[in-house]
């Protein structure tokens, strides 16, 4: 089993240094991939909470905020060699398609193919209207978006007419590095996301799970594949991000279910709990090896 780490940077304690010595830790430490949520803005009030906290609201530093995925994993791709970069997730329906396009697989050239395309609908309301966009029909936009992004990124002519985008004869180059593209990792736990992650996905993406709401998603993927007249084969990557409660000598009872990845969540990125945590996630590096 594959050991990442999950962490969405925030500023003050996210600065340019930390960001640099965290990716080269985590590197030399072992760990497999970094992976970073995405919120362009948050809200001082929500239709909606958000789903990893139990007071629906998403923990950032005071008079802090959430640093760009894109611009972030840009410079951690210059900080390291070797270590995959992850969205987790990246949120397809209130994004312009086409520079979504460009920007990841710019990411993939320059990092030399370390990138993964987690990918989600998104919970917050607020957020997806701010950006332009209905919060209705996010679901339907996001699979039309995830068909344009796979065809810029493997067809060298493109044409498009779908309900939301509409343009003939482009190019988009640089290709990505990996072929046939960027893995798209697909987030997400109602059957939408089951059926999108059967459709689009390299894997499926369960954040906060613990073994028994791990095999329960399992059991619903497996639905999907069924029904799709499929069968989920061993490519089809599993990739988890335990409770911050579990205890790390407890995680690899994952493998054991076919995790294929598991995404320790850093926490707070205060400097001695990172040092704490980063010791911690190399344990479990050692065990996995």
């Amino acid at each position: 089993m594959k050991i990442g780490v999950f962490s969405t940077f925030m500023s003050p304690l996210a600065t340019p240094g930390m960001i640099r010595d965290f990716g080269r830790r985590a590197e030399d430490l072992g760990l497999e991939s970094i992976w970073m949520g995405e919120h362009v803005a948050l809200f001082d009030r929500n239709t909606y909470g958000y789903p990893g906290s139990k007071d629906g609201r998403i923990p950032v530093p005071e008079g802090g905020g959430m640093l760009d995925v894109t611009a972030t994993f840009g410079f951690l791709a210059a900080a390291t060699q070797k270590v995959r970069l992850g969205t987790g997730v990246a949120l397809v329906p209130q994004r312009n398609p086409v520079y979504t396009a460009k920007e990841m697989c710019t990411l993939d050239w320059l990092s030399g193919g370390r990138i993964d395309f987690g990918i989600g609908v998104g919970w917050n309301k607020e957020e997806v209207e701010a950006c332009g966009y209905r919060w209705e029909d996010r679901g339907a936009r996001c699979d039309e978006f995830l068909e344009v992004l796979r065809r810029l990124w493997t067809e060298p002519v493109v044409d498009f007419a779908g309900k939301w985008v509409k343009f003939e004869t482009m190019r988009m180059d640089p290709k990505p590095v990996q072929k046939p593209h960027i893995p798209i990792i697909v987030g997400g736990y109602a059957e939408a996301a089951m059926r999108r992650a059967v459709r689009f996905g390299a894997g499926w993406y369960g954040f906060n799970r613990d073994i028994d709401g791990t095999k329960q998603m399992l059991a619903m993927l497996d639905a999907a594949f069924a029904k799709a007249g499929r069968k989920r084969d061993k490519a089809f990557e599993i990739i988890i991000t335990p409770p911050m409660s579990m205890a790390v000598d407890a995680m690899p009872a994952y493998a054991e279910i076919g995790v294929h990845r598991l995404l320790v969540n850093l926490g707070s990125q205060k400097p001695e709990r990172v040092n704490q945590r980063l010791a911690e996630i190399g344990k479990l590096v050692k065990h996995a090896a």
